[in-house]
């Protein structure tokens, strides 16, 4: 049995995932990937989440000023492999290159849902009712 039976991420894949974050940012700053909808398009790098045996990253990326997420990460996951091969000098201390794996991340959407949940008349009407 593992130490860390719960599902929270132990510090060793937490450390490990903002070090994949950080050379990841670099990579797609620097426009090293030729794809035309990665090079027209700000990507932010907001999560990487390293699997327990840290060999698989899965990436969370939010393009800015794109509406169409999906073009984007589809984009990144058919250059992963060349991405992958520019961020190994950033991440040679590691044992191995862990995979990545692009996924949108929806967390700004689920806020704007809450926020405007929030701010609906249903819910001031409670609020109101309940002083």
């Amino acid at each position: 049995m593992s130490r860390n039976s719960s599902s929270e991420p132990s510090q060793r894949q937490l450390r490990v995932g903002e070090m994949v974050r950080h050379a990841l940012t670099s990579v797609l700053q620097r426009g090293e990937v030729a794809d035309p909808a990665i090079e027209k398009t700000v990507i932010s790098v907001s999560e990487v989440r390293m699997s327990t045996d840290l060999k698989i990253a899965t990436v969370f990326v939010s393009p800015l000023g794109n509406d169409d997420s999906e073009v984007v990460v589809n984009a990144l996951n058919h250059s992963a492999r060349f991405i992958r091969g520019r961020a190994a000098p950033a991440l040679r201390q590691m044992k191995y290159m862990p995979e990545f794996r692009f996924r949108a991340d929806t967390s700004f959407d689920n806020f704007d849902r809450i926020d405007q949940l929030l701010r609906s008349p249903d819910v001031a009407r409670d609020l109101e009712s309940g002083d």
